[in-house]
């Protein structure tokens, strides 16, 4: 896979040192979070014993100086987008300051709504400037809506962090179904550059979360890696493949959407930490954790190739009957995890 057209880094090598440094960066700051971060259960907790968080310093660490790294060594991919990597970053390091100190001493609503609303105008300006993703609606309705939509989904994607190995269910696949479809000129060079530093470090960080996790994420990551995740997306939807877009994160946003209108519906605090996601009441119906994350990764690989097949047969009759079969399928697995297993 070429990100530039000419003479390309390797992408195996960038993969390599994104996940090497994520690995490296893991345990030299292991000592130091179990010190002064520790994750310690509640009534709303999954896990039993207190865990130490702040693993996506290194996630967000590896993927960033490894993109930066990249551009450097490759001036053809550098020369135009040196400028959006530079935004993005900022944006992206700045929702991981807001999450560790989250993470720390617990912050008020307001600053980390203030926080994730500015760096979802980041992502939102660098869009290109003609571009239209819904034709039809006026471009400042449809910039607002996109305001939104990467506001809940910097959420959702914090929301659904509840459990050993969840997130990398999730990036994984997503990330590696992003560089399939660059084959396909669906994304930019910049995007299908970090989104495979991004599969790297998270694949550098999987051992450390793996059933039963010895570090956890915390907000320090899953904030930031959702910021990257809904600005790839976006970029994806951009050059028509709004289809695809939806479909690769379709089991995050079907969870956390529907929670959150059961919730609203029967008055409970919207803003409140919760264990009524579909997964979480998957472990408490008799559901292993492994098992429940498995689901949803095999879930999210067929998910992938829906997303897929509408970039390679583009037409409205492929992309809706992706939907179809996606919302299907996720429907199913949301079902699975509300019935639980017979006891």
């Amino acid at each position: 896979m070429s990100f530039t057209g000419g003479m390309a880094l390797e992408p195996f090598f960038i993969g390599a040192a994104a996940t090497g440094l994520s690995a490296g960066l893991t345990m030299l700051l292991r000592p130091l979070l179990a010190r002064y971060a520790m994750a310690r259960p509640n009534a709303r907790s999954s896990h039993k014993i207190p865990t130490p968080q702040g693993g996506g310093i290194s996630v967000i660490s590896a993927t960033l100086i490894v993109a930066a790294a990249a551009l450097f060594v490759d001036p053809n991919l550098g020369r135009d987008t040196s400028w959006d990597f530079a935004w993005i970053a900022a944006a992206t390091v700045v929702l991981a300051i807001v999450g560790a100190a989250d993470d720390i001493i617990v912050l008020d609503t307001v600053p980390r709504l203030v926080a994730q609303v500015l760096a979802v105008v980041v992502v939102v300006a660098l869009l290109p400037t003609k571009t239209q993703i819904v034709s039809f609606l006026p471009w400042w309705m449809e910039r607002a809506l996109l305001l939104l939509a990467g506001v809940w989904f910097v959420n959702l994607v914090n929301f659904m962090d509840g459990i050993d190995w969840m997130t990398v269910a999730e990036v994984v696949p997503v990330t590696a179904g992003l560089l399939l479809l660059r084959t396909f000129e669906a994304l930019p060079p910049l995007a299908a550059l970090v989104a495979l530093a991004l599969l790297g470090a998270m694949i550098g960080f999987a051992p450390f979360n793996r059933p039963t996790a010895k570090l956890f994420l915390g907000d320090v990551g899953s904030l930031p890696i959702g910021l990257l995740l809904c600005w790839l997306l976006f970029l994806l939807a951009a050059r028509g493949h709004v289809a695809a877009a939806i479909l690769l994160p379709l089991y995050y946003i079907a969870d956390t959407t529907i929670v959150l209108v059961r919730r609203t519906i029967s008055g409970e605090p919207i803003t409140q930490a919760h264990r009524s996601h579909f997964y979480q009441l998957a472990t408490t119906r008799g559901f292993s954790v492994f098992q429940v994350v498995s689901r949803v990764f095999v879930v999210n690989v067929a998910l992938v190739g829906l997303a897929v097949a509408t970039v390679a047969k583009p037409s409205l009759i492929m992309s809706v009957a992706a939907l179809v079969l996606g919302s299907a399928l996720v429907t199913w697995l949301l079902t699975v995890f509300a019935r639980g297993t017979k006891q």
